[in-house]
């Protein structure tokens, strides 16, 4: 990715959290909602922005549908606040990984618990 694209990542993620955090009054739209990353084309006229949903499927569903249905709005306050020729295009993607990441760490726990009582029976 080009210094410029990087640069303008960066931006894009700083000011669309502040943006879905103090401008999207939709209630399906939770400000616990984090952006984990943005990726911007290489014409820089597309942004996929990914990000992280907390609660149950049915809350991330409908917090992704209400991210949708804003993503209008989001492009707009960018083009206010970026100074850019071309707004990129903005589209909102599901970012699991830290939700993955939380998974293997439980599986990891459990398996050296597993271990750690494995040997002290073994001791008896």
């Amino acid at each position: 990715m080009s210094r410029r694209a990087q640069r303008l990542s960066e931006e894009i993620k700083r000011e669309v959290s502040d943006i879905l955090r103090n401008g999207v009054k939709d209630p399906r739209v939770n400000p616990l909602i984090s952006i984990t990353q943005v990726q911007v084309s290489r014409d820089l006229s597309y942004a996929r922005i990914y990000v992280s949903l907390f609660g149950s499927e049915k809350a991330k569903k409908d917090a992704l549908e209400g991210l949708e249905r804003a993503r209008g709005f989001v492009r707009r306050e960018l083009g206010g606040r970026l100074k850019l020729r071309n707004v990129p295009e903005v589209s909102f993607l599901v970012d699991d990984s830290i939700e993955y990441g939380s998974h293997i760490n439980q599986l990891l726990k459990k398996v050296m618990n597993d271990e750690e009582t494995g040997k002290h029976n073994d001791a008896d």
